[in-house]
């Protein structure tokens, strides 16, 4: 089982969660679109994933579109009583791969039904909204109308939870005056560091904060730093990058990506992690 009992666990919503979990977007094929290279091998990276104690799976029905939480399905169901998925909503891909905003309220509908069909479920245990103004970062305007959707969706019991994802500050206090915001699922990690001071005040609010990217995204953070701390701890790189989160905030939940067993392996090991404080204060200099 995971070993995970150092950093413990944090309330998504009703659910109590490991602080470690698993992001499925990489199990699609290149760019997240398609299927993936190897079907059986995505399916033993989500059930190593399980059975190793992660009970927070996250997700979406356009990565693919549709083929991440259709392997999700395939490989687990039907779930674990304490397995919580987390999906979202507000984007879709184009034909030629391109990522699209889905704000109407028909699109908002018919990406919830998809995501209830294709996972298998009658209610999604979170539903993240992800701000599409700027495909990139978070960038100013209203989420009002697509949350009033998400919300009034909550109240026909086919959502129990909302998030948001992509946004700024003032799009979370005035998301919060709409409905409930369990968690928020922005870019962070080592080096990209613009949400510091947002994870300290949805700490206090009991807000999960859930990093995007926490190994770099795409292109694996690269650090100097970074490499001569995991020498000291023989430890591979990314597992001190994933420590170092776990470290930041308590309120962090880790939803690192892989669609290698082996890999899946070696992140799993990070909570084992103790960095000492000369450590801490090097890994702190990389953003600057």
């Amino acid at each position: 089982m995971l070993s995970n009992d150092k950093f413990g666990t944090f309330q998504l919503g009703n659910r109590s969660v490991s602080r470690l979990g698993y992001g499925a977007m990489q199990l699609a094929g290149v760019g997240v679109f398609g299927p993936p290279k190897d079907h059986a091998a995505a399916l033993a990276v989500l059930r190593e994933a399980v059975a190793s104690g992660v009970n927070h799976i996250d997700t979406a029905d356009f990565y693919g579109p549709h083929i991440t939480n259709k392997l999700i399905r395939e490989a687990l169901h039907p779930y674990r009583k304490d397995l919580v998925i987390v999906t979202k909503v507000g984007a879709r891909r184009g034909a030629d791969a391109s990522w699209v905003p889905a704000f109407s309220r028909e699109e908002l509908t018919q990406a919830v039904h998809d995501n209830l069909r294709n996972l298998g479920v009658d209610v999604l245990d979170v539903v993240n909204l992800r701000a599409m103004f700027d495909v990139h970062h978070p960038a100013e305007g209203s989420l009002e109308a697509p949350l009033t959707v998400l919300a009034d969706l909550q109240r026909k019991g086919l959502v129990r939870h909302i998030g948001l994802s992509n946004v700024t500050p003032k799009q979370i206090a005035d998301g919060r005056r709409i409905c409930e915001i369990v968690c928020v699922q922005n870019h962070y990690n080592l080096a990209h560091r613009t949400d510091d001071a947002l994870i300290e005040t949805l700490a206090g609010q009991g807000i999960a904060y859930v990093p995007f990217f926490p190994l770099g995204g795409f292109t694996p953070l690269q650090s100097s730093t970074l490499s001569d701390v995991a020498r000291r701890l023989d430890a591979a790189p990314m597992q001190v990058a994933l420590a170092w989160l776990l470290q930041r905030s308590q309120n962090i939940l880790l939803i690192p990506g892989t669609s290698s067993v082996a890999h899946l392996r070696e992140n799993l090991a990070a909570p084992q992690l103790a960095l000492a404080r000369q450590a801490l204060d090097q890994l702190n200099g990389i953003a600057a």
